[in-house]
């Protein structure tokens, strides 16, 4: 699950965490999650760093049409979902129904197809949130999938992602080993690697040296009034435009 260390302070912050709702606005559209604190605790709130990452994706102007991306430790799924809504189309016929129909069938394959995992306790948990805030048209493009870090690749192509994706999964030292494993197995040498977190504990630096020595990485993004940084990675020496 996308679970972090927490030290719990009081204010607004622990009371949104502990509220059964969250709702966001990304991509024209208003994300309402529902969270659940007390049954799957810090696997199923919002954290800055999904918000962070969905504000870069889409206020960068980054290209999902006809991409394929997996999020890895999904939690609530609002990355996951912003992701499938973001890069779509437009269809500036209105007036004309029969061409405009024939428009958008053809945009929404140009929709990014995306993988939203977690593992298997907190599957139905974002599967619901997932189809919620969905229109039915893109429940195709967004498949929920359990993915325990390093022990269910075989069920994932190698390399077979554009885009690899993660809000907040660097938490616990001795899953460090099986992210990176994972990580190497879902990129080809084209793969582009989003990561936001905050960085809290020497640990968390650990995880960037053990990055670092598969892949190139380099800081694209921070926000202050978060303390969200988003580290971008790809094999090799490559720093590509996106």
């Amino acid at each position: 699950m996308a679970l972090v260390p927490y030290e719990e302070e009081g204010g607004w912050g622990m009371r949104q965490l502990h509220s059964p709702w969250a709702a966001y606005r990304f991509a024209g559209r208003t994300i309402l999650l529902r969270q659940d604190w007390r049954q799957l605790g810090v696997a199923a709130v919002v954290w800055d760093a999904a918000v962070v990452l969905c504000a870069y994706l889409e206020i960068g102007d980054i290209d999902l049409r006809d991409r394929s991306v997996i999020e890895l430790g999904a939690g609530t799924g609002l990355l996951g979902i912003v992701t499938t809504l973001l890069g779509k189309g437009f269809c500036l016929f209105a007036g004309l129904k029969e061409f405009a129909t024939v428009v958008k069938l053809a945009l929404l394959h140009l929709r990014a197809r995306v993988t939203i995992t977690d593992r298997a306790a907190a599957l139905e948990f974002l599967e619901s949130n997932v189809k919620a805030n969905l229109p039915s048209e893109l429940h195709p493009r967004a498949v929920v999938k359990e993915l325990t870090w390093g022990k269910d690749l075989g069920n994932f192509s190698p390399g077979a992602f554009d885009f690899v994706l993660g809000a907040d999964i660097v938490y616990l030292e001795e899953t460090f080993a099986e992210l990176i494993q994972t990580l190497e197995h879902l990129c080809s040498e084209q793969t582009v690697i989003l990561l936001a977190c905050r960085i809290r504990y020497e640990r968390d630096h650990k995880f960037l040296k053990m990055l670092r020595s598969r892949f190139s990485v380099y800081e694209v993004h921070y926000d202050s009034s978060k303390d969200v940084h988003i580290y971008k990675a790809q094999r090799g020496s490559r720093k590509d435009d996106f």
